[in-house]
């Protein structure tokens, strides 16, 4: 539960963005944010320990079951990012707009080091939802996809 990482990639002053205060664990908060920076991607942002635990999905996030894709783990960010949209200026870390494209809450289901199965109520995404790390392919990087519906 840190956001040192966060803090030292942004000038608050320039941006927009929330600084942020690191909170006590309790929250369910679920966000994605369409990122239209040097390359357009969508943020997933899941609330635990405080913080948003966050992933870059480089393409428009799986509303079917079969959909998958790449999500690419990055900073934590303030639990007040879930609600930040607008524009963050040229020659500022993530210039581009942001807006948010589907927001909720969530339930965890499981999470392990490796394993992360939710449920979200979102307006766009709802249901199970798994977030598995691709085995050697480096600690940040894993698959995002809704769960198979039991037959």
């Amino acid at each position: 539960m840190s956001l040192v990482k966060y803090r030292e990639k942004r000038e608050f002053s320039k941006t927009g963005e929330p600084e942020g205060k690191e909170k006590p664990a309790a929250g369910s908060v679920y966000a994605i944010q369409k990122h239209d920076a040097s390359h357009l991607h969508w943020d997933l942002r899941l609330e635990f320990d405080g913080v948003l635990k966050s992933w870059a999905i480089p393409k428009e996030p799986p509303t079917m079951e079969g959909e998958k894709r790449l999500a690419v783990q990055t900073e934590d960010h303030p639990v007040e990012y879930a609600k930040f949209q607008g524009e963050i200026p040229k020659g500022e870390y993530g210039a581009g707009s942001v807006e948010i494209w589907d927001s909720g809450t969530f339930r965890t289901i499981e999470r392990t080091e490796e394993k992360l199965l939710v449920d979200i109520k979102g307006k766009k995404l709802t249901g199970p939802y798994y977030l598995v790390r691709f085995p050697n392919a480096g600690p940040k990087s894993w698959l995002f996809f809704k769960k198979k519906a039991q037959s």
